[in-house]
């Protein structure tokens, strides 16, 4: 087959149960994943990570329940892709494809069809702004993976960061002073909730939390209004960074704090931890402690976001 001159973008992202059926084998393949944690040894992984699946399953399902049956991120990350693609359009030829870490489509799913299409020049592009190895590095691994078991020879450019990127911090700027809007007080305090990780991630060396801060700051250099970070998501015996949200919004209380924006600050599409943590667990919790809580909107498909997905392919495309 000819070689095309077409360049590939692979949007990488976690994936999400679509239905109740999924929502075991979803977990599966998450706890099977060494990247996020090690169950005991090696060849105990996937024995440990079958049981813990089973276990958590139906908890998780009455969770996906609240939302609609299961998890929008897989459509979302389409509909980047789609409007993505239309935004490349006057630029040059661009296939724009997304693949899931622990769900369908496969990682090796998105490579067979940019195969089928002769295109050998691929950009990955990570849907986490802030490196970590659990979700950048393993999404990106996990690609190369696929890669090597290839018949073809693909050329992959890696995005690993862009918790920078000019217009994904105007698009957040933008959708909080908007959330700021819907309060009719200036008495108001914005916590940026971020998906937690274990300690001895940071203290290993991943660029994590430098990563948050750096987002945080230029934000606030944009809406002028200083906020406060917490952690969510939280699950297993573990050390996590801290405070939580739900220590967070105790602290809150304590100071007398009415008035919360909550900023889902590691996300960049509705899924799980903004639709029921965020605007359900959290709103309520908030609430029995005599506080409002609102949450900014997600990312999803704004076009200012589209517009930084699209710089950042721009900026790495292959000269």
């Amino acid at each position: 087959m000819t070689k095309s001159t077409t360049t590939g973008v692979v949007l990488l992202n976690m994936g999400g149960p679509e239905k109740p059926e999924d929502v075991a084998p979803f977990l599966y393949n998450l706890f099977s994943d060494r990247d996020i944690i090690r169950l005991g040894p090696k060849f105990l992984q996937k024995p440990l990570a079958w049981y813990i699946a089973r276990k958590r399953a139906p908890k998780s399902l009455e969770t996906y329940k609240k939302i609609g049956g299961g998890s929008p991120l897989i459509k979302i990350t389409q509909d980047q892709a789609q409007a993505l693609s239309s935004e490349l359009s006057e630029y040059g030829s661009y296939k724009v494809l997304s693949a899931m870490r622990y769900w369908h489509p496969t990682a090796e799913q998105a490579l067979e069809k940019l195969s089928a299409a002769g295109i050998t020049e691929v950009i990955a592009l990570p849907l986490y702004p802030h490196y970590c190895c659990a979700t950048t590095g393993s999404s990106l691994a996990d690609l190369q993976r696929a890669a090597y078991r290839s018949r073809d020879s693909f050329d992959i450019t890696e995005i690993k960061g862009w918790p920078d990127n000019p217009k994904y911090i105007e698009c957040f700027a933008k959708n909080i002073l908007e959330g700021i809007a819907e309060f009719s007080t200036e008495d108001i305090t914005v916590v940026y909730s971020a998906h937690s990780l274990p300690v001895s991630f940071i203290t290993e060396g991943d660029p994590y939390c430098d990563h948050l801060n750096i987002t945080i700051e230029k934000i606030e250099e944009i809406t002028g209004i200083k906020g406060r970070l917490c952690y969510q998501s939280r699950s297993g015996p573990v050390e996590w960074l801290s405070p939580s949200t739900p220590e967070m919004l105790e602290s809150l209380a304590a100071e007398g704090c009415k008035n919360v924006l909550m900023v889902p600050i590691s996300f960049v599409s509705d899924h799980v931890e903004t639709l029921y943590e965020i605007d359900m667990l959290y709103r309520e919790m908030a609430s029995k402690m005599g506080m409002r809580c609102l949450s900014c909107k997600s990312l999803n498909t704004d076009p200012l976001f589209i517009e930084s997905l699209r710089d950042l392919v721009l900026q790495h495309r292959a000269h």
